[in-house]
């Protein structure tokens, strides 16, 4: 990170769920599709598959890899930003990383999220506002899915 970039997104949320519950919420291409995106196609493995899509408005495709994998403790992929970051963040290839990591707290597992690679200026500010109020809405959106998926 150079001096001058932003720092990293970091929101967390806790869920009084079994690890493997969760992990299974962020590596699973049908339950992805269900609190993050419209439609997910994962290959759980470094270097797999990571694409989520929406179908807007507006449309909008992040082709990312799995960038780090340990079965249920975290998950790191590329990030495409959406088409009104596109020219800043996706060409030629994505300048932003997402990081999840889980943790035994004694309220349940802690879900941490880390999206990191933001640049400074007030293009990449407006981005980071962007993706901050995205992620917040998303990992509530999970620990509401997570806790239907477990209670009905």
């Amino acid at each position: 990170m150079a001096p001058d970039d932003l720092d990293p997104i970091l929101i967390q949320v806790t869920v009084p769920l079994p690890l493997a519950m969760i992990h299974g919420a962020l590596t699973d291409s049908t339950k992805v599709g269900q609190w993050l995106c419209d439609a997910a196609r994962i290959e759980a493995k470094v270097g797999g598959v990571y694409e989520l899509s929406w179908t807007g408005p507006p449309a909008h495709v992040s082709p990312g890899r799995v960038t780090q994998l340990t079965p249920e403790i975290d998950i790191g992929f590329s990030w495409y930003g959406p088409t009104e970051f596109d020219a800043l963040m996706n060409r030629p290839e994505p300048k932003t990383q997402a990081y999840i990591r889980l943790q035994e707290s004694p309220e349940g597992i802690d879900i941490t999220l880390e999206h990191t690679g933001w640049a400074y200026g007030d293009e990449w500010e407006a981005a980071r506002s962007w993706h901050f109020a995205f992620w917040d809405d998303r990992l509530h959106r999970l620990k509401d899915f997570l806790i239907k998926e477990a209670y009905g």
